[in-house]
């Protein structure tokens, strides 16, 4: 995986960065952070990025999990569980703000 600009990520993933994930036919897909969730347990920091598709349909949005630098999480129950927890407060936050 390498950032927007080709290069490993030798900082920390942060909030807006695009992590592009090569495919196994050789794409190229664009993710990007839009969560930092931290498992206080285990002092482990997790990013959350999302692909859009052509963002238009929500049903084509991708996730993936990854450490800080960018690694995937290979654990898939793992990966699942943080984003779910992830998801779950998105959507508690963004019921706060409507109202």
């Amino acid at each position: 995986m390498t950032m927007r600009d080709g290069e490993t990520p030798d900082q920390p993933l942060d909030l807006h960065d695009t992590l592009n994930v090569q495919t196994t036919d050789g794409n190229e897909i664009p993710f990007e952070v839009v969560g930092i969730v931290e498992d206080p347990e285990e002092h482990t920091e997790y990013a959350i990025l999302m692909y859009e598709g052509d963002g238009e349909n929500e049903d084509e949005r991708e996730f993936i999990v990854t450490d800080r630098r960018g690694t995937l999480i290979e654990d898939d129950d793992l990966a699942q569980e943080i984003l779910d927890e992830f998801l779950v407060f998105a959507e508690e936050a963004g019921d706060g703000a409507s109202g």
